[in-house]
């Protein structure tokens, strides 16, 4: 039974104000004679100042994903449109530019010069900006005001990824991507990091996407978006809901994503319970399609 209630997540480009929009975008890498199919067909928008998760298995494509929304690599077919500009129609200027001044990146391995202080690095990725923040307040906003002086040896890892985004940051970016940022870490110092990006997205509304394996990431946000062989597959939207005695509860809705020609994904879990194989059966009824 497949419904599409009221509240559920918008398909790209329905009402056309979406920030980011992925339309039919696929990736394919060749070796020799061999084709790889990293992105099969995505398909999905996010609203500006939202805080989403990728998610999906290794080799899934979410990191291929982030790294054409950052400009790090091209669609072999589709668009990416941010504020209404398509990236694949920017010139090589424009894409440098891009880079510099509209994304920032926080990587899994930190990325910070051994022989610069934690606020030298900041000051560094700082000086390519055109209005770059003031360095104090973008470390006392990752918690690390007292931490200004001491080489990246000098810090542990969770400090060191609250520094990389800083570093990320600095410039006032459009666009945060981190790809794996907590993927070194332990759970208490994901958790610390991940408020981290949460309060770096509230203070100054930068849209942030975080690609990850790690089911425990997710449960940190309100929008997390499955990518699996390729394709959008579902969505999980959460949120705190007061029930008639005041008391809350955190709710989190599952949704298959259904593409621009019509294609969704079921569940693996729904496909193994049910034994499903090779083809199904739709039937159209009044409000839901059966399976």
């Amino acid at each position: 039974r497949a419904t599409r209630p009221a509240g559920g997540p918008p398909r790209v480009g329905e009402g056309g104000s979406q920030y980011i929009e992925f339309a039919g975008v696929k990736k394919v890498y060749r070796m020799g004679e061999q084709e790889i199919e990293a992105l099969a067909g995505v398909d999905f928008g996010i609203d500006k100042g939202q805080f989403v998760i990728i998610a999906g298995a290794s080799g899934a494509g979410k990191s291929t994903l982030l790294n054409i929304l950052g400009g790090m690599d091209t669609a072999t077919s589709g668009t990416i449109h941010l504020d209404g500009a398509e990236l694949s129609a920017y010139s090589p200027r424009q894409m440098v530019d891009y880079r510099r001044y509209d994304v920032g990146f926080v990587f899994q391995f930190y990325n910070l010069i051994p022989n610069l202080t934690a606020r030298e690095n900041v000051e560094l990725a700082s000086q390519v900006g055109r209005d770059p923040l003031d360095i104090d307040e973008v470390m006392a906003s990752v918690g690390l005001a007292d931490r200004v002086a001491n080489f990246p040896s000098q810090l542990s890892g969770g400090e060191q990824q609250r520094v990389a985004i800083a570093v990320g940051i600095a410039n006032e970016p459009r666009v945060l991507l981190a790809d794996e940022p907590t993927g070194e870490l332990d759970d208490e110092t994901s958790a610390h990091v991940l408020e981290a990006m949460r309060d770096v997205n509230r203070e100054l509304g930068v849209t942030t996407l975080i690609v990850t394996h790690d089911p425990a990431v997710s449960e940190h946000v309100a929008r997390t978006v499955q990518i699996r062989d390729g394709r959008t597959a579902t969505e999980v939207l959460r949120s705190t809901r007061r029930d008639e005695s005041g008391a809350e509860h955190h709710v989190a809705e599952e949704y298959a994503v259904l593409d621009r020609v019509g294609r969704l994904q079921l569940p693996d879990e729904f496909v193994t319970a049910l034994d499903l194989r090779q083809r199904v059966r739709l039937a159209l009824e009044a409000d839901h399609v059966g399976v």
